[in-house]
């Protein structure tokens, strides 16, 4: 029987054996490494000497395991944007390159989960275990690697769907004042994509802690986390943090766009990015432009931007949908930020404060909003009643600010002012409810037939509950097809018009017996 020392020994012997031919066979190499050292140190930036060799946005480690990007290549000296505190960093304190460009991890691991700017875990439920990582910045699809934009996205908000609406692979911008409600119309997207296969990537650059929380936890309760990733940067984080984070957001939503899936992307807001990037831009001397922006402020957001598109079958057909966010100051949207992004963007939305302030939420201004391309993706259905929709609305808003100068009214008048009054009241709807296709078309097709014109309005609100509940239970054929994108023909239009007065008169009963 052998003895245990014996074995103990030979393991050794085997173990010594193999080093020794490990280290016979290895050639030592001298291996050259860039070492810099820092200038100046300033808020979110730093000047550093001594890197030679470093490349426009590579990455580069300060003491602490602190983390910086090469933003500026001078002749003297390379001006650095921190992407941390930089707590404890100085004067002279070493700075190395990394020889590699600022990357994210990427793929099924980050759902559900909050990272920072830089991908890092925010939520304290430990370390990304990602399989792959991407760079942030990253050249957009080429153009004929695009798809046209085909396929609807659906908001679950009536307004929305029905005159703006907004297809796979679009941008489509969401702006306002602030307190508008510009970030509830996106948090109501992103929870109106369950169960249609849609993933979610909410970035907040530059919120408060506080806005941030609430959103996470609406998501959570709305059942919408599991399938989003949410990127953090708030206030509180480096200006060069908040400006990298759109892009990470970007990076992410390609990844599985390249495997076929469709994205949906909120950058809440690109006013806090623009303001982040002439911070930034100031300090490291670049020359300012117009409100001390710097010139190429605009190509900072459109290659953002860009990077949204719907991919052809052949590389997959996924889609990644950008709904950028950016706040005006007193309604001007001929600011710089706003006009640009306009211009950059398919389409806006726009959130008027005085629709606010009347208690029409969500405060949609229809006639400055404009979808340029979502109109081609719109289901049969809301075809059917989107356009004598828009046109008596138009109409209605028009009237009402000449109805105000008059005290008679032709009857044709008074009734065009009464049917848009309703219209206006059934684009009311609460937050966190969005509605199925279905629902929103029998309240579309159930207003334009004038059901509920002889309604007194603060009853209007409990009868679209009515009409929605009798079209699910009475004509679950025709919901069917209207969810399928099959077209409206006269007799559904008719079917739930019957359906719809139906349900009205059995909700009016009760008040006509009081």
């Amino acid at each position: 029987m052998n003895h245990p020392d014996g074995r103990l020994h030979d393991v050794l012997d085997q173990t010594f054996d193999l080093f020794d031919r490990v280290l016979a066979s290895h050639e030592p190499q001298l291996v050259p490494e860039e070492v810099g050292r820092v200038n100046f140190v300033g808020h979110g930036t730093a000047r550093v000497e001594g890197l030679p060799g470093v490349r426009s946005q590579e990455l580069v480690r300060f003491p602490g395991d602190q983390l910086g990007m090469a933003f500026n290549l001078d002749p003297h000296e390379v001006g650095v944007i921190l992407l941390d505190k930089g707590e404890g960093l100085h004067a002279g304190a070493e700075v190395r390159r990394t020889q590699r460009v600022l990357d994210v991890p990427v793929g099924e691991a980050l759902l559900g989960r909050v990272v920072d700017g830089v991908g890092r875990p925010a939520d304290g439920l430990g370390p990304i275990h990602a399989a792959r990582r991407l760079p942030v910045e990253r050249p957009a699809a080429a153009i004929m690697d695009r798809a046209p934009v085909t396929v609807p996205l659906q908001t679950g908000i009536k307004v929305v769907d029905a005159l703006i609406p907004v297809g796979r692979g679009q941008r489509e911008l969401i702006l306002g004042d602030r307190q508008t409600g510009k970030t509830a119309i996106a948090v109501d997207t992103m929870i109106n994509q369950r169960d249609k296969d849609v993933l979610c990537v909410y970035c907040a650059i530059g919120q408060r802690g506080s806005s941030v929380a609430r959103v996470i936890e609406d998501l959570k309760q709305h059942g919408a986390h599991e399938y989003t990733v949410v990127i953090v940067t708030t206030e509180d984080h480096p200006p060069g943090e908040q400006f990298i984070a759109p892009y990470a957001a970007m990076s992410i939503a390609e990844h599985f766009m390249q495997h076929g899936r469709d994205v949906l992307v909120v950058l809440d807001d690109l006013t806090k990015h623009a303001r982040a990037y002439r911070e930034l831009s100031l300090l490291l001397r670049r020359p300012p432009g117009r409100e001390a922006f710097p010139g190429d402020i605009f190509y900072i957001h459109s290659r953002l931007l860009e990077r949204s598109t719907h991919l052809r079958e052949e590389l997959g057909g996924g889609s990644v949908t950008a709904m950028p966010i950016v706040e005006t100051e007193a309604q001007n949207l001929s600011a710089y930020i706003p006009t640009n992004l306009i211009s950059i963007t398919d389409g806006q939305i726009y959130l008027s404060p005085n629709l606010f302030d009347k208690g029409v939420l969500p405060a949609v201004d229809v006639g400055k909003s404009v979808s340029r391309v979502g109109g081609k993706t719109q289901l049969g259905g809301f075809r059917a009643v989107a356009g004598d929709l828009r046109l008596s609305y138009s109409q209605f808003e028009e009237l009402e600010t000449f109805a105000r100068f008059g005290t008679r009214l032709d009857e044709e008048t008074r009734k065009t002012l009464e049917r848009g009054r309703r219209v206006r009241e059934i684009f009311k709807q609460s937050q966190y409810e969005p509605l199925t296709v279905a629902e929103q078309i029998a309240i579309l097709v159930a207003v334009n037939g004038g059901v509920f014109d002889e309604l007194p309005l603060q009853n209007v609100a409990e009868q679209e509950r009515a009409v929605c509940k009798a079209m699910l239970e009475r004509l679950p054929d025709v919901s069917e097809r209207v969810e399928a994108g099959e077209k409206l023909t006269p007799e559904d239009q008719e079917s739930i018009l019957r359906v719809a007065r139906d349900a009205c008169k059995a909700g009016l009963q009760p008040n006509a017996a009081d």
